[in-house]
């Protein structure tokens, strides 16, 4: 028969097997959902670009508006990104201003598409 000590042990054993499992489920959903939210930051600047004049540059608000994501998620996926370029506007002080994102145009990849509002 198991004595105490011996059960004790084997519960041990096991809480601290099924951490480790949880621990790696946990971080492999973080980096899903981080890989999932670069995609998709990706993947909505790349149609972007090219609508209307400003190239598809859009801000950070624009952004949490339009992708239901936070500022933090966004930066966080523009920052990690290859394929995205950072570009900042300034004030009549020459201070930093407004961070706008934009795909990376890859010269002749796309064409020139007109602004929605013209669709209509």
């Amino acid at each position: 028969m198991i004595d105490k000590a011996e059960s004790l042990e084997v519960i041990a054993n096991l809480a601290s097997i099924l951490t480790a499992l949880v621990a790696v489920w946990a971080f492999g959903h973080y980096q899903l959902t981080r890989w999932r939210h670069r995609r998709r930051l990706e993947e909505y600047l790349r149609g972007e670009r090219g609508m209307g004049y400003d190239g598809g540059q859009r801000t950070v608000l624009h952004l949490v508006a339009q992708l239901g994501m936070s500022e933090a998620e966004i930066i966080d996926a523009a920052f990690r990104s290859k394929v995205i370029d950072r570009k900042v506007s300034k004030d009549e002080e020459g201070r930093a201003d407004c961070l706008f994102l934009v795909y990376k145009a890859d010269h002749g990849a796309f064409q020139v598409r007109r602004d929605r509002s013209s669709q209509f």
